[in-house]
C-alpha cells in the first residue's frame, strides 16, 4: 500500500512549527490592522490550507476572496509564464488589502498580481506568505514581503497547500521531495 507521501522526503517544517508561526502572524495582522477590516485575498489553491488556519487567528472583521493563478502545471520548476485562470469577485478599489501566499519563490506570480492589483487602487496593499524562498528569486523581481513565517531552502517542497502535480497538498507538515 502507498502512503500519503510515496517520494522519498524530509520534513522541513512540522505540523506544531507551522502551527506555532501562524497564530504569530495572526497576531501580528491583527495588530497592524486593529481598526481596519481588511480584505483577505488568498491565491489558490496552494495558500487555502494557510489561509483557513491564518484567518481564524486574526481577530477582526473581514471578508475573503481568491484568485488563482498558475506557473507551474506539473512540473518541478515554474515555467516564467503567469496566468490568471480565476479572478476575485470583490472590488478592492480603497480597501485595505492582506494577499496570501503559500510560498514566493522565483517572484513571478506575486509581483505579476501585485501589479495586477495596484490598479485597482486598493487603500493598501501588503502580502502575508508563509514561505519565502529567496535564494530562488529571479534577481530582477523586488518584493515587499510584509508577514513572512519560514525562510526555507532552495527545494522543492510539498505539504501543507503545497504541491507536486496536484499530489501532497493534504499533509500537515512541509517535506522537500526528491526525484
Amino acid at each position: 500500500m502507498m502512503t500519503v507521501l510515496d517520494r522519498p522526503h524530509e520534513i522541513v517544517l512540522s505540523e506544531s512549527q507551522i502551527e506555532e508561526k501562524v497564530k504569530e502572524l495572526g497576531f501580528e495582522i491583527t495588530k497592524d490592522y486593529f481598526d481596519k477590516s481588511p480584505i483577505i485575498i488568498g491565491i489558490l489553491k496552494g495558500s487555502v490550507i494557510f489561509l483557513a488556519d491564518l484567518i481564524r487567528s486574526v481577530d477582526l472583521q473581514l471578508s475573503i476572496d481568491f484568485v488563482a493563478v498558475s506557473s507551474y502545471g506539473s512540473e518541478m520548476s515554474s515555467s516564467g509564464v503567469v496566468r490568471i485562470q480565476y479572478d476575485m469577485k470583490t472590488s478592492i478599489e480603497g480597501r485595505d488589502v492582506l494577499l496570501v501566499e503559500d510560498i514566493v519563490d522565483t517572484g513571478l506570480t506575486l509581483a505579476y498580481l501585485m501589479e495586477s492589483f495596484t490598479t485597482r487602487h486598493p487603500r493598501s496593499l501588503k502580502v502575508c506568505t508563509l514561505l519565502d524562498k529567496k535564494e530562488a528569486r529571479k534577481p530582477e523581481i523586488e518584493l515587499k514581503l510584509d508577514y513572512v513565517g519560514f525562510e526555507v531552502p532552495n527545494r522543492f517542497l510539498v505539504g501543507y497547500g503545497l504541491d507536486y502535480d496536484e499530489k501532497y497538498r493534504n499533509l500537515p507538515f512541509v517535506a522537500a521531495i526528491s526525484d
